[in-house]
């Protein structure tokens, strides 16, 4: 049984013009947070080189060794965004994360590259569950998907910047000089956030303490999202879906370069840039705006098709995520650099609809009292499964086709990206089923 808990005071809405303004400046933060997460993707076969590492390596850096620490503080954070003042919570975040990333710039082996990669994932586990929560707070009900969605924008975008600026800075200056570019502009966005962000909270003056009864503990909250089964149909299928991603963003780099090297060496020499500058700007372009285009596009159709019927949060990301796999397929069996990254420009696209509406129906699943943590809770399914062990079974796979099953570097990161890329359709079928159950179990 879930203990009722106080009501909590009402908060007031703020104005169109500032509810923008602060979008605005928790997407420049996002950006900064997936750039400075996914920069790494891009510099991992330089890195690999000079720290002679394996890919199993590369996926503990660029996965495993963030997400532990991500994940784990998570949670404890969302209970304290709860009640707590939820902009310095970003603001702290954001400037942890970025001192560390600049600190990867100064790593001299594997170990000490590590270290530095915990400590952006203990700086990015503050950024979105008092993200969500606030902007929840800031948003009428109607167009909570698309602002959430325009929140998320920021995930293909920082990737598209952390793979363009990642490979133009690593031909021009190096790897190293790539992350302290990187880290820098969290440190002023920290400072942004701490003095311009408004926390609606701050007005109830006498009513903080209502507000604090009324959260209920951890016990409680974890009761409730217990009983919700279309949270827990929403969590795992974006797990699977970020398994799939980030095993993928964490080694399309390595599969260019090793599949296809010789012919964008020739394309990147027509534009007068380096291999890692050319290839760096066009994943970011191909994964990165459109990308940004689905994660919008999937915002306004939940807030549209939403409103008719709440099963269309989850069966936009249903269908869109089983169409993606053919066009995964593709890419990887090309012959051909150009055609391969015109075939990986579809499953951005479908791939991130889920974003603004599963975000939203995860936020509507519980009271508001309990959003942050639901919030923190299903980044906990995602990023330990997907970016936790996503990157590290890609490149575990790949290593022991590579080597025991002989079939070389290029082969086997190509047939480990396909092994995973089936995993899909469990996604798909995932989101279908939560049709069943939103309905009866949406509550705000």
């Amino acid at each position: 049984m879930i203990t009722e808990a106080p009501t909590p005071p009402v908060i007031a809405p703020v104005s169109v013009a500032y509810r923008r303004y602060a979008l605005t400046v928790l997407l420049i933060i996002y950006i900064l947070n997936f750039l400075d997460r996914q920069i790494v993707s891009i510099l991992a076969e330089p890195i690999k080189n000079e720290l002679h590492l394996a890919d199993w390596q590369l996926g503990v850096m660029t996965g495993l060794a963030f997400a532990l620490f991500y994940t784990i503080l998570g949670i404890p954070i969302a209970r304290f965004a709860e009640t707590g003042d939820r902009p310095r919570i970003i603001a702290v975040a954001a400037g942890l994360w970025s001192i560390f990333t600049v600190a990867c710039g100064f790593a001299q082996n594997f170990v000490q590259l590590v270290l530095c990669r915990i400590g952006v994932g203990i700086g990015e586990a503050g950024c979105t569950p008092p993200a969500h929560s606030l902007i929840t707070d800031y948003t009428p009900k109607e167009k909570r998907a698309s602002a959430l969605a325009f929140y998320s924008l920021g995930i293909p975008l920082g990737g598209l910047l952390g793979l363009a600026l990642g490979g133009l800075i690593a031909d021009a200056y190096g790897w190293r000089t790539a992350f302290l570019f990187a880290g820098a502009p969290g440190v002023l966005m920290a400072l942004i956030a701490w003095t311009t962000l408004k926390e609606p909270r701050r007005q109830m003056h006498g009513d903080l303490a209502a507000l604090k009864a009324a959260r209920p503990d951890f016990k409680t909250a974890m009761a409730e999202i217990r009983g919700k089964r279309t949270f827990w149909l929403i969590a795992f299928a974006a797990a699977i879906k970020a398994f799939i991603g980030y095993g993928a963003a964490a080694f399309l780099a390595p599969f260019f370069f090793r599949n296809h090297a010789a012919e964008l060496t020739v394309i990147a020499g027509d534009f007068g840039l380096g291999l890692t500058g050319f290839l760096g700007v066009a994943l970011g372009v191909v994964l990165g705006l459109t990308g940004a285009l689905g994660t919008w596009m999937g915002g306004q159709l939940a807030d549209k098709y939403g409103a008719r019927d709440l099963r269309a949060y989850v069966a936009i990301p249903a269908v869109s995520t089983f169409l993606g796999i053919p066009f995964y397929i593709a890419g990887l069996m090309a012959d051909s650099a150009v055609f391969a990254l015109i075939m990986f420009a579809f499953p951005p696209v479908l791939n991130t609809l889920w974003y603004g509406p599963g975000f939203a129906a995860v936020q509507g699943l519980v009271r508001p009292q309990t959003r942050a943590t639901a919030s923190a809770v299903l980044l906990f399914i995602i990023n330990l499964l997907g970016l936790g062990l996503g990157p590290l079974g890609v490149g575990a796979v790949s290593d022991f086709l590579s080597g025991p099953m002989g079939l070389g570097s290029a082969e086997g990161v190509r047939w480990s990206l396909m092994i995973f890329i089936q995993f899909g359709a469990l996604a798909s079928a995932l989101f279908w089923m939560a049709r069943s159950s939103i309905r009866q179990e949406m509550v705000s």
